[in-house]
């Protein structure tokens, strides 16, 4: 598809308008200031006072009174557009079981290939570089082709190699089909919440993207409890991963049958043309608002990708060090695990959304607060569980139940500050970018570096404890920790030499690396909330241009 550049386009509709460094024109300059393009998100035009951020122009206070009053709600939502936004959830819902029911079952895996866990992480990672390669791939094509036919094409790849993967028993071709089913999720993740932005606009567009993204802790728990009990009930961690192809091919067929709407339709601004890739990606990665977030998200995906992935296992180890535990089944504590996970996720992302809305009519900047907010709460009480669960088992679960809940804040927000500080002409090139930086410094890299972490760890307390005593030399572990975390632990020791307080240990330090990223998090969101109206305004003004008749 040909990217022709936008006409120069007389402004008219304004007594004022801003000028290069912050200075205002006088309507007659206005009357004959013409651009060369439609106005970008990172816009050289200053809309704030060079004295203060917080003096917003004239046309942004009616911008922002503009987004204030709710142009839609539930009852205008059509049949075909509720049926749009369930396929997309359901979809959404299976994408994310199909990610977790391998950590549901990774004990397992790990004993049946014989890896320890820095090979066992690898699986994660090998899926997530794939994924994020990919984005940027579809990213392009979902701003320019059918939207419909490319999510069609990566759900039939995702849910064909996750079938076939599991029929493989040599460890390299397992990896090798979590990377194929890597490219197929690209596909969808990166297009769908475009599609949804097109259906809706403002408060609407913030519930029905809750809905969406309310898929994602529901989907991951229920991948931890149909993995752990279908192998449990089958004999066979194999038969997990069959059950999610199956519903992906019921998926495909629905795909067919939803709505795909122009892309800008919501926002009136359905004509306008893209410009090329490269002005798109120049666009967005000057947009500070989308970059600053953008990191912040990087750091919840982190978080997320490493306690998902590991967090049902350490739990196992934890409770296996109570008296009176030690036969317990990581079935059990995948099922508990899981179930937390939905929970908090049913809680965690829709108060998110509501408290956006909520707050953001006296708040306006209340978006990236929020994040910052559920970041920083969730460090402590994350790291607390990890300290608790040998003692004392239902403390640490409600303290995992909490500390999701505050992450899980994150998730509905961060996507609609990326939609209302993107034009709509590039929001599938930003998503894909998001997709592309969030798991290329987040969960691409934290499960295999927290399995690294780990056994660099085990290595230490081999040393320390040859006995098989758990009395630890702190000192000496920190001391030796950075020289072994860079040595390769040769394939001969597997998880089966080390007592559990070893691994359970290893898995502790590591995972505390997760808090530190948190705070870092909240620091980017906070920063975020600097830039996030100026932004937001430029967007409205090149939406609103958009409407005239030049």
């Amino acid at each position: 598809m040909s990217n022709p550049k936008y006409q120069s386009l007389k402004v008219t509709d304004s007594s004022e308008e801003i000028g290069e460094g912050g200075t205002l024109l006088d309507t007659n300059m206005a009357e004959s200031h013409t651009v060369s393009s439609i106005p970008s998100t990172h816009s050289s035009q200053h809309l704030m006072s060079p004295d203060s951020e917080s003096v917003l122009t004239e046309e942004d206070q009616k911008s922002l009174r503009r987004r204030s009053q709710p142009e839609q709600t539930f009852n205008s939502v059509t049949t075909s557009q509720w049926f749009t936004v369930a396929v997309l959830c359901f979809i959404n819902l299976i994408n994310y079981m199909d990610r977790f029911t391998i950590a549901g079952v990774l004990t397992d895996i790990q004993d049946s290939f014989q890896i320890n866990d820095d090979d066992g992480g690898l699986l994660q990672t090998v899926f997530i570089l794939s994924y994020m390669i990919f984005a940027p791939i579809f990213g392009y094509l979902g701003d320019r082709f059918s939207r419909k036919a490319i999510m069609a094409f990566g759900i039939t790849l995702w849910g064909a190699t996750t079938l076939l993967g599991s029929f493989m028993n040599s460890f390299g071709w397992f990896l090798a089909f979590r990377a194929f089913v890597g490219i197929g999720e690209a596909s969808y993740s990166t297009i769908a919440p475009t599609i949804l932005s097109d259906l809706f606009i403002h408060d609407l567009r913030s519930k029905m993207l809750a809905v969406f993204y309310f898929a994602i802790p529901v989907g991951s728990g229920l991948g931890y409890i149909i993995g752990s009990e279908t192998a449990k009930a089958l004999g066979s961690w194999h038969w997990a991963l069959r059950v999610t192809p199956a519903l992906a091919l019921i998926a495909v067929v629905l795909l067919f049958f939803i709505q795909e709407p122009e892309r800008g339709q919501s926002d009136g601004s359905a004509h306008m043309q893209t410009t090329s890739y490269v002005e798109d990606v120049k666009d967005v990665c000057r947009n500070k608002s989308f970059m600053l977030s953008t990191a912040g998200f990087t750091c919840v995906a982190f978080v997320a990708g490493a306690l998902a992935w590991f967090g049902p296992k350490f739990m196992h180890l934890g409770l296996q060090m109570q008296p009176g535990n030690e036969h317990i089944q990581l079935s059990e504590v995948s099922f508990i695990f899981g179930a937390i996970t939905m929970t908090a996720g049913i809680m965690g992302v829709p108060l998110g959304a509501y408290l956006s809305t909520k707050l953001s009519k006296r708040y306006p900047r209340c978006d990236p607060v929020i994040c910052a907010v559920g970041l920083l709460l969730s460090a402590p009480l994350l790291s607390a569980s990890m300290i608790v669960v040998t003692v004392n088992a239902p403390l640490a679960y409600i303290l995992v139940f909490l500390g999701e809940i505050a992450l899980n804040l994150n998730w509905a927000i961060v996507a609609d500050m990326l939609l209302y500080v993107v034009v709509p002409t590039r929001r599938s090139t930003a998503e894909a970018f998001q997709i592309l930086i969030s798991h290329a410094f987040g969960d691409a890299g934290s499960p295999y570096l927290v399995g690294v972490i780990s056994e660099a760890i085990k290595a230490v307390l081999r040393k320390v404890n040859a006995n098989a005593r758990f009395g630890l030399d702190e000192p000496q572990i920190l001391s030796q920790l950075a020289e072994n975390v860079t040595t390769v632990v040769p394939m001969t020791t597997t998880l089966r030499t080390d007592t559990v307080e070893v691994q359970f240990k290893a898995l502790q330090y590591s995972l505390f690396s997760t808090s530190f990223v948190e705070v870092l998090g909240g620091i980017f969101f906070l920063l975020t909330a600097a830039y996030i109206l100026k932004d937001r305004a430029n967007v409205d003004r090149a939406v609103a241009g958009t409407k005239f008749d030049w």
